[in-house]
């Protein structure tokens, strides 16, 4: 029977410790399937975090006993530590390119399909935004069959040119809520966030760069000397 979230909803504590083994199978195999140390770290980063959160081990263990049941976890075998490994694309039945935006989504809080495609890029290399609103329209458009909407657009926020999504993995959203605050603007003391966009926007730049060099080279034209500092320098 496919996970239906409206029905068993997962807890915010169930989310995290999902969304985490999801990213660290993708940005970190070597590490890969998790112990329950290297998990809790991973649950409690400060960064690429949306909340930002500080679970027990207890709450840890407690959420990946839940999973299983859910059978959107499981133990690894063959090793004295006891090691955990996400079921997300099985368990829930999607595809790739819509697991990687639902983890995106459970660890990273709304986002715009520009914001996700951007953070996908160690999960996932998305061709274009559009592809990746693509995916977000057909989880949307889920089937009641296949267990209903996984994610909903939010209402454009004061001031923002692009709306968000959030994921209903963890129950109906608060839309007039949520579409009040705006990642990509810090409030007041949130130096982490403004610190992270800060990192993705130079990251994106690099990218960017790294692209046109290859290019010019291809093309034997010897690129011009960048006008400007990198984005965090004086």
């Amino acid at each position: 029977m496919p996970f239906d979230p409206a029905t068993r909803p997962l807890t915010a504590n169930e989310a995290r410790v999902l969304a985490t083994l999801m990213e660290k199978a993708r940005t970190v195999p070597d590490s890969y399937p998790m112990s329950l140390n290297g998990l809790l770290t991973g649950c409690n980063q400060k960064t690429s975090r949306d909340p930002v959160m500080q679970l027990s081990d207890a709450e840890a263990q407690e959420a990946l006993d839940s999973l299983k049941l859910l059978t959107l976890a499981f133990e690894s075998s063959g090793n004295r530590t006891t090691r955990w490994e996400h079921n997300f694309q099985r368990g829930i039945g999607v595809p790739e390119q819509s697991a990687v935006l639902l983890g995106l989504l459970m660890l990273r809080g709304p986002q715009t399909a520009g914001e996700l495609r951007i953070n996908a890029e160690r999960w996932y290399r998305f061709a274009d935004i559009s592809s990746v609103e693509a995916f977000l329209d057909e989880l949307q458009e889920r089937s009641t069959e296949k267990g209903g909407p996984l994610v909903v657009q939010l209402p454009r926020a004061p001031g923002a040119r692009e709306q968000r999504w959030a994921h209903l993995l963890c129950g109906p959203v608060e839309t007039t809520a949520a579409a009040g605050a705006q990642p990509g603007i810090a409030s007041p003391g949130s130096a982490d966030a403004l610190r992270t966009r800060i990192q993705t926007l130079e990251s994106e730049v690099a990218s960017l760069r790294a692209t046109v060099q290859r290019l010019c080279l291809e093309l034997g034209i010897t690129p011009e000397p960048a006008p400007m500092s990198q984005p965090g320098q004086e």
